[in-house]
């Protein structure tokens, strides 16, 4: 009995994960084309950092900026603009922003994937009429989807970051397999991958935050951290703050 006794007093205590010294990150989840709820999030990112004492501040957009929404291209450009004027603001490839770049080079098979997961907002986003976009079949789709997004938005797109590393976190849109090193992953699964990381339920190398899987609040595990609350349809878009141990979440 008093060896059990010692061995309990001398197990490591829970490891707490740190950010990086000196800096306030920002994760937002997935915005799927709710502009409005990105433009009330903003301010209060603002005013939060603001009222807290000075530090490096970081911004990572999680990915999944398009479709579902009204206001996909809206979102892109916002988006687009505030990594454009400032190096600390990452945005992170979605699944969503994989299936309308390989869209735009008229890859059919993302295409009729593109046009059942929200992909009608977004092209309608980018200036095609409604009743104009029901006449259309998959080639045409595809040529209007050519004609509408700007360059500077596939060129954005199209550089989005995989993965971010800050301090004991790693960032990525869905998430990471276990047991496999975070050198090692396969990019497409860090935009896909569903029960294998969710089922997980012990540490990886890394505390993952993630967006990708909706729930109805933020989800804290020992492997990961979810924001994505469905922006698209339950009015709720999700950021959380990191700075040294500290975690804030907070919701539109």
């Amino acid at each position: 009995m008093l060896s059990k006794l010692l061995n309990f007093r001398r197990r490591a205590p829970e490891f707490v994960p740190m950010m990086q010294p000196g800096v306030r990150l920002y994760a937002i989840g997935d915005i799927h084309g709710r502009l409005d709820l990105l433009d009330a999030l903003l301010p209060r990112i603002d005013a939060d950092h603001a009222g807290r004492p000075p530090a490096e501040r970081h911004i990572v957009f999680l990915g999944d900026l398009v479709d579902r929404g009204p206001d996909s291209a809206g979102v892109v450009e916002r988006v687009r603009q505030l990594c454009a004027a400032d190096p600390n603001v990452h945005c992170l490839m979605g699944n969503h922003e994989e299936i309308l770049l390989r869209s735009l080079e008229a890859d059919d098979k993302a295409l009729r994937l593109f046009c059942r997961i929200g992909g009608r907002e977004t092209i309608l986003s980018y200036g095609v009429a409604a009743d104009e976009y029901e006449r259309m079949d998959y080639a045409e789709v595809a040529g209007a989807l050519a004609a509408h997004v700007p360059q500077a938005h596939r060129d954005f797109l199209s550089g989005l970051k995989e993965i971010l590393i800050m301090g004991d976190y790693v960032f990525v849109h869905a998430g990471l397999r276990p047991g496999i090193a975070i050198a090692d992953q396969k990019l497409s699964e860090t935009r896909w991958i569903r029960d294998p990381f969710l089922d997980h339920r012990i540490p990886l190398e890394k505390m993952v935050v993630h967006g990708h899987t909706v729930a109805e609040e933020a989800e804290i595990l020992p492997h990961r951290i979810g924001i994505d609350t469905g922006a698209y349809h339950s009015d709720r878009l999700t950021a959380l703050m990191l700075e040294d141990e500290q975690r804030v979440i907070f919701s539109t």
